[in-house]
């Protein structure tokens, strides 16, 4: 069986010097390896048909036997590595939390442990007499969270 780890340090060597970032990667018992790779403006077909290339070129056939499958982090997927939050500040999310509430908001900013989501709710002003609709940073640890995903929108 092809190690995981072996593939890991195959594309890390094709990483080097360029702006792409790794995903994940993962490798099934019957040795379907699927390596996903992202970028900050997205990813060309043709750079992933590079690394398929290279990643061929690094495991020998004879060995052993494998199917290689080589793409971009889907877009609506959840993100899985940091990278992913930092490329999308700016950018609409939802954010599904462990207790089961879902909410929609601007990524303002992320970090190794946390980031934060501008998320609008109904607040009551002191004084006021209606709660106004304003927006709220919301700040969330990684482990808060089941999952983030970039919201599409066809405004």
């Amino acid at each position: 069986m092809i190690e995981k780890k072996t593939v890991c340090q195959i594309v890390e060597e094709w990483l080097e010097g360029k702006d792409y970032f790794l995903v994940e990667v993962t490798v099934s018992p019957e040795d379907r390896i699927v390596v996903e790779i992202d970028h900050a403006e997205g990813v060309w077909i043709e750079d992933c048909v590079e690394l398929s290339r290279y990643i061929e070129s690094k495991l020998n056939r004879e060995e052993e036997d494998y199917e290689l499958e080589v793409g971009s982090a889907g877009i609506g997927q959840p993100f899985k590595v940091v990278q992913q939050y930092y490329n999308h500040i700016g950018r609409e999310v939802e954010v599904l939390t462990k207790d089961g509430r879902k909410l929609n908001g601007v990524l303002k900013e992320a970090d190794e442990a946390k980031f934060v989501v501008g998320v609008e709710k109904k607040v009551k002003e002191e004084g006021a007499k209606r709660p106004k609709l304003m927006e709220v940073d919301e700040t969330f640890g990684y482990d808060d969270i089941k999952y983030t995903k970039y919201l599409i929108s066809f405004k």
